[in-house]
């Protein structure tokens, strides 16, 4: 028997799912692997969130979709998020096949019956970041996908068709804050094994996804080699100029800051990274692109 997205089975177990994921992902461990996702139990039984094969789950005997997942793919796999927002700034999710296929009917349920979902974003092989509550706010058949609203104030909003321009960059902005930057920290943070690559500290709710070309920047990317892992202090510093990265992978620290007398964070923090070289990912796709440093180098030259 398959219950509707109201019976007390579906209410439970979205519950159940969303009160184990706020206690799980915390500021110092926000992903969650993908062997916890299907080994999760539900009073008393394995009650996997995710398909172990497709991308959108729709549990036997409910009628809408439980959660929905992206595959990681590497940077040079595909354009970082292509396509994958709207001129009104909400996220789509593509059909899983043939529209008709079980779990886009699910998804359409979902829609109806105004139910939420999880979404969970692949940062490396077998993790991911999860979103939720997100709710399935338009069916678009004829591009084989559905939007996703990240929040209470995007399932507000116009679809397709925004109402204004301060509403789309309203919807932009909170899918970059909510979702884009999110991931991006953790796809860094995991190359970079959870450290800076500066000064090695190793506690990750004191580590930050350094863009080489600011995000601000048409070309600031949010791809792996446009970041690197640094420390909230040698984040801050790169960004002020403080030091900076050789196309050589060398950090430099400007003339002026070598020269001052302070105290203890000013000799160990700073000046004893001159001339260090930054610790770089495993994989080669993963570590920073030599033309972007290069670029990034001339304006701190310049500065």
């Amino acid at each position: 028997m398959i219950t509707s997205p109201h019976d007390d089975l579906d209410s439970r177990v979205r519950a159940a799912a969303m009160a184990w994921l706020r206690l799980r992902c915390t500021p110092e461990d926000p992903v969650v692997s993908r062997s916890e996702l299907l080994g999760f139990q539900f009073e008393g039984h394995t009650f996997p969130l995710i398909d172990n094969q497709l991308g959108i789950r729709k549990p036997q005997g409910m009628a809408a979709a439980l959660s929905i997942l992206t595959t990681y793919t590497s940077d040079g796999a595909r354009a970082p998020y292509e396509d994958a927002v709207g001129n009104d700034g909400l996220l789509r999710y593509k059909f899983q096949g043939n529209p008709k296929h079980y779990t886009n009917v699910g998804l359409r349920v979902a829609f109806e019956h105004r139910v939420p979902l999880m979404w969970f974003f692949g940062i490396k092989q077998g993790l991911y970041l999860p979103f939720f509550p997100v709710w399935i706010v338009a069916v678009e058949p004829e591009r084989s996908q559905v939007a996703v609203a990240l929040d209470e104030a995007q399932r507000h909003l116009s679809v397709d068709t925004v109402t204004s321009e301060i509403e789309r960059r309203y919807s932009q902005r909170i899918t970059k804050q909510r979702l884009h930057q999110p991931v991006f920290r953790q796809r860094v943070i995991q190359a970079y094994e959870s450290a800076c690559a500066m000064c090695r500290l190793r506690h990750r709710s004191l580590l930050d996804a350094a863009h080489i070309i600011p995000d601000r920047d048409t070309r600031g990317v949010p791809a792996v080699s446009n970041g690197v892992s640094l420390c909230k202090i040698h984040h801050a510093a790169y960004d002020e100029n403080i030091l900076g990265v050789r196309p050589d992978y060398v950090i430099e620290v400007r003339t002026d800051i070598l020269e001052e007398i302070d105290g203890p964070m000013l000799k160990h923090g700073l000046q004893a990274m001159h001339n260090l070289r930054l610790t770089l990912p495993q994989r080669r796709a993963d570590r920073p692109n030599s033309g972007l440093l290069e670029e990034r180098y001339e304006r701190f030259r310049a500065g």
